[in-house]
């Protein structure tokens, strides 16, 4: 566990609250609103770590990864509640998930339509030597 502010960085996945991942991902989320209550909860339990923040007690972001556990992984489902919004938890979050973790030396991938500068604060960026190919999911509804 780490403090930011007000705010608490723990990857205990015992003390997330899968009502408040369950509540952004469905009704906020561009990327996650198509998914059952049981699919996120698969995803999280799945993941190979997760990042939740807490302010008093109350989870108020979240992040997960999927990971081989040795060389890459992929950033997914990050998010801050409107509540909490502004004050910079965002890229905590992600510092905590991607450097100060267990895959601070992995390559690490995401896909966003609204974060790049955040991202970019962090190395990502557009892949451009070409090599990166990507089948897009069966399920069309999520990219609307």
């Amino acid at each position: 566990m780490r403090t930011f502010g007000e705010y608490e960085l723990d990857d205990d996945r015992t003390r997330l609250d899968l009502d408040v991942v369950w509540k952004f991902l469905s009704t906020e989320a561009y990327w996650g609103r198509w998914r059952t209550r049981e699919q996120v909860e698969a995803a999280v339990d799945g993941s190979w770590r997760v990042v939740g923040a807490y302010r008093g007690g109350e989870q108020v972001g979240f992040a997960r990864a999927f990971s081989d556990g040795v060389g890459s992984a992929y950033l997914a489902d990050v998010f801050v509640v409107d509540s909490a919004r502004g004050t910079g938890l965002g890229k905590e979050l992600v510092r905590e998930m991607i450097d100060n973790g267990p895959g601070a030396g992995f390559r690490w991938m995401l896909h966003t339509a609204d974060a790049h500068g955040l991202y970019r604060q962090f190395g990502f960026g557009e892949h451009t030597k070409g090599r990166y190919l990507e089948r897009e999911g069966v399920n069309k509804e999520s990219l609307r």
